[in-house]
């Protein structure tokens, strides 16, 4: 199975790497192999860590988010081990080459890094009405439309089922009206 890039952010897309398909959830990151392969196609540059202890923060993440999308803040627990995790790996600022132009890039130690500082932006800098879980599925994503009315992960997964089944709910009662 491919990776989900639905999220618009990092923390986001990295807890879509465990999605329920027909009923069950599916490891996407089953070994440090598919772990490499997805940091490579994130484009962050940032090496693997431990496989284990970067799923388990990933539960804790869940955790984190669901109840951000319920209205509650992230627990105690929570933000300690993620301060724990800005702590030992801090980013470092680097000037680089961007096509013919210079960059600002942070670059942070491994992929703990990466997406610890993703996540803890996400809980601060964010609107927090703005994190959902699809509509359809059990993915998350950062509503990043204009008007923040997005409802679904993304158009091709889930948005045209939604559509589809509402245009055929409607033609089914406008059959029952005229009938």
């Amino acid at each position: 199975m491919d990776f989900l890039f639905v999220g618009n952010r990092l923390s986001l897309d990295f807890l879509n790497t465990r999605p329920v398909i027909d009923g069950a959830p599916v490891e996407l990151l089953p070994d440090d192999a598919a772990l490499k392969k997805w940091l490579h196609a994130t484009g962050v540059p940032a090496t693997p860590v431990a496989l284990e202890p970067l799923l388990e923060f990933r539960e804790d993440w869940r955790t984190a988010v669901l109840g951000v999308e319920a209205g509650k803040p992230a627990s105690t627990a929570f933000l300690a081990r993620l301060n724990a995790l800005l702590r030992d790996r801090p980013g470092i600022d680097e000037v680089v080459r961007a096509g013919g132009s210079l960059a600002r890039e942070r670059r942070y130690p491994d992929a703990f890094g990466a997406i610890a500082a993703d996540a803890a932006d996400l809980l601060t800098a964010v609107d927090p009405n703005r994190i959902r879980k699809c509509d359809n599925c059990v993915l998350h994503f950062l509503d990043t439309s204009k008007k923040g009315t997005r409802r679904w992960c993304s158009m091709r997964l889930c948005g045209n089922r939604l559509k589809v089944a509402a245009y055929t709910s409607r033609q089914k009662n406008a059959r029952k009206e005229t009938a």
